[in-house]
């Protein structure tokens, strides 16, 4: 990896006043990395378009200055159903992998971001479309806040999903489970929001395990292919060597890492 440049912010996106004497929110760190990712964009290129809270701050830019005309001829490739409609609604034009198997720039947000620029995402429940589109690009451009940095993937304590096939999903968790059961691992089927606690169902109709781990869990490559590897697992959101650049937004500005 590249050594890091830190790029002061003089002026955000949101105001004229410098970073350092603001206290700015979270989703107004987001929103600095989406802009600062969207200055990759050019006219003409084809786009895979993220997913979730940080992701959706770049799909509106790039609506904004298609409505300015600043851009022009642009292809976005959606990764969920969700940034489909907020594709449309801000006017973005959209295609698919079947029509544009090769994607120039993909642009989304990660749950965590290790040294190595390897990558948790799959929070959202996009992470099966995320990494299909995302594995198709040319360039790969992550948008974070500095509260997403970790020392190794699985270190935030938070979930690392995997998308499962709902048949026997109780089997398929335990035996996800007892695969890391060194590092404390613990299996959760994640659920809908609401009192009524029924499966989540991604946009490909798959159920999600959400993977809590105490302890790091090591060979990253080696825990990909030992999820892989189960019947009954579709994908799972360890995104590794994939991002080429990382943007980072932190109260002292925007620092860029490049691959």
């Amino acid at each position: 990896m590249e050594g890091a440049i830190l790029v002061p912010a003089p002026s955000s996106p949101l105001s004229s006043t410098s970073l350092p004497s603001v206290t700015l929110t979270q989703d107004e760190l987001k929103k600095i990395a989406a802009y600062k990712a969207v200055e990759y964009v050019e006219s003409g290129m084809v786009l895979g378009l993220g997913t979730g809270s940080t992701a959706k701050h770049a799909v509106d830019r790039i609506g904004d200055l298609l409505r300015q005309g600043k851009l022009h001829n642009i292809v976005g490739i959606p990764t969920s159903r969700k940034t489909h409609e907020q594709a449309v609604s801000v006017g973005i034009p959209l295609a698919d992998l079947d029509s544009h198997p090769v994607i120039d720039l993909a642009i989304d947000g990660a749950d965590e971001v290790d040294p190595y620029l390897n990558l948790v995402k799959g929070r959202g429940g996009s992470l099966l479309r995320e990494k299909m589109v995302e594995g198709a690009c040319r360039k790969f451009v992550v948008i974070v806040d500095e509260s997403k940095l970790v020392k190794h993937l699985g270190g935030s304590g938070l979930a690392m999903p995997v998308e499962i096939v709902p048949f026997c999903w109780k089997f398929t968790a335990r035996r996800l489970q007892n695969l890391f059961e060194d590092s404390g691992c613990v299996a959760k089927l994640r659920t809908s929001s609401g009192a009524n606690g029924e499966p989540y169902v991604t946009d490909n109709g798959n159920y999600i395990v959400d993977l809590y781990f105490k302890e790091d869990i090591g060979d990253l490559k080696a825990a990909s292919d030992a999820i892989l590897q189960l019947a009954g697992v579709v994908e799972h959101g360890m995104f590794l060597d994939m991002a080429t650049t990382v943007i980072v937004a932190g109260e002292m500005g925007i620092t860029v890492k490049n691959k």
